[in-house]
């Protein structure tokens, strides 16, 4: 299950609430060589160890990364973008499911595990620069969430794009940071769009709808904890229920009774209504 700006926008907040002021007395790897070898964890080990005795001073979450900032400039970036798990733990049952486990002066714990793609890097400010996914989601892009991601300048930017709307809104060259396949597919299907639609080719009123589905999802799925599978920091689930996606297979289009259909399109799988979103 990825996480996307939503997921990572609830988790943050935990975060912030909890974390902020906590002490690391000592972490503990497992299970890493993987991750390392395709640089998706420090190459040096020893790099964790400039976590220690810094007290966390701020949390913050752009795009699908989560950067943790502590003293003396040092920096926790987590990044579980296609799948992971991060949980806060107050007694011993931690268990054995995780990547990174990091304990505080107050015996309290933060465990990290990536399901699949994604990344735990210990970096200082002068290596963030250098990270792709930081650079990525806290250098580049429009957040949703900022206050710069305004229905005009949204409108203004995709009208002149000749791309289709999944290049526009999902991936390394698109517009906004944070939005993977699983909330492109609620969205456009929210906005009644095709997928294979061009920015350039929608009219104000296509693009005010795109506007306004973009944060209606993401509004929704926070208040609603996340989308299902998603566990928050204390091990709660998301409520959210995708209305479009996987979940959607041999089913109907609950809006008008169209058979869902499916195809592939810029690197994935996507679900749609042939009639709702008509070509």
């Amino acid at each position: 299950m990825s996480i996307e700006l939503p997921e990572a926008l609830i988790l943050t907040k935990q975060m912030q609430e909890i974390l902020i002021g906590k002490e690391i007395a000592f972490y503990h790897l497992q299970n890493f060589e993987r991750m390392q070898k395709i640089g998706f964890l420090n190459k040096n080990i020893v790099d964790f160890d400039r976590l220690l005795n810094k007290k966390i001073i701020d949390v913050r979450a752009r795009g699908n990364t989560i950067r943790l900032e502590l003293e003396n400039d040092m920096n926790l970036i987590i990044a579980p973008e296609y799948g992971g798990e991060i949980f806060y733990i107050t007694d011993d049952k931690t268990g054995s499911k995780y990547h990174l486990k990091v304990s505080f002066t107050d015996a309290s714990s933060l465990t990290v595990r990536i399901k699949s793609m994604g990344c735990i890097l210990a970096l200082d400010n002068h290596e963030l620069v250098n990270t792709y996914m930081y650079k990525r989601d806290f250098l580049n892009g429009i957040s949703p969430v900022e206050d710069e991601f305004s229905e005009e300048r949204f409108s203004q930017k995709i009208a002149v794009l000749k791309r289709n709307l999944k290049a526009i809104l999902v991936g390394k060259d698109a517009i906004l940071v944070g939005i993977s396949n699983s909330a492109f597919q609620d969205i456009i299907y929210r906005a009644k769009l095709f997928p294979k639609r061009k920015g350039s080719e929608l009219d104000l009123k296509e693009r005010k709808t795109l506007f306004e589905s973009i944060n209606s999802l993401i509004q929704e799925r926070v208040q609603l904890g996340g989308k299902i599978k998603f566990s928050d920091l204390y091990g709660n689930e998301g409520k959210y229920v995708p209305k479009m996606g996987p979940n959607k297979k041999d089913t109907s289009c609950s809006e008008c009774g169209t058979a869902i259909e499916k195809m592939s399109f810029g690197g994935g799988q996507i679900y749609f209504c042939p009639t709702c979103q008509e070509r």
